[in-house]
């Protein structure tokens, strides 16, 4: 049975955007990344600078997101912080992006979002050959040498701590995941030909 949607989640530098560019490219099926923060930022009249420095210092525990969800579910939206309100209308862009059909989804807590529809696949890209990590960092995002650690960890926190705070689960818990690929071992075009056959 072939899927409807592929969610991924990725680490910084693993190369998970262009393998769903490219994948993208070779099933016409549509990807969405950075145009989820497009239309989040259009819909709250903001800049996708500002959506983004609001993922970046989410806080407050996944429990008490809830709650704070239950109230916006009932009508009572003001309770919610500024980063509620943009995971609220990302998960509300996402499942419109859905409607359309067929599609990935990289980031934003899109299984999230998609957990009551069927045909989903999960996936989790990682990277362990450290030396193409970050090679492709300094290349693809023009991040100087001595800065690549510190940006690495950066990106990773940030992407994990919006995950955990608002899914009540661990980012880097491979078990949330139905597809872990290492693309430093299999390479950006194995990931893509792994993933391809999904839409088959």
């Amino acid at each position: 049975m072939s899927i409807r949607y592929l969610t991924i989640e990725r680490e910084y530098g693993s190369g998970g955007m262009e393998i769903a560019r490219r994948l993208s490219e070779e099933t016409s099926v549509p990807c969405y990344g950075r145009e989820i923060l497009e239309a989040v930022a259009q819909k709250m009249n903001m800049s996708t600078n500002e959506v983004e420095r609001c993922e970046e210092t989410v806080s407050g525990s996944f429990l008490y997101n809830i709650y704070l969800m239950g109230k916006a579910g009932s009508g009572d939206t003001d309770m919610l912080s500024q980063d509620g309100h943009i995971f609220v209308a990302e998960q509300t862009v996402i499942r419109e992006f859905a409607r359309r059909g067929r599609c990935i989804f990289v980031g934003h807590c899109a299984a999230e979002a998609l957990r009551d529809q069927s045909r989903v696949a999960r996936v989790y890209i990682r990277c362990s050959d450290e030396a193409a990590r970050k090679k492709r960092i300094m290349e693809q995002y023009g991040i100087p040498d001595v800065t690549v650690d510190a940006t690495r960890k950066r990106f990773d926190r940030k992407r994990a701590n919006y995950y955990n705070a608002n899914t009540g689960k661990k980012w880097s818990d491979l078990k949330n995941y139905d597809i872990v690929l290492d693309s430093g071992m299999v390479g950006i075009d194995g990931c893509v030909a792994v993933l391809k056959g999904l839409f088959d």
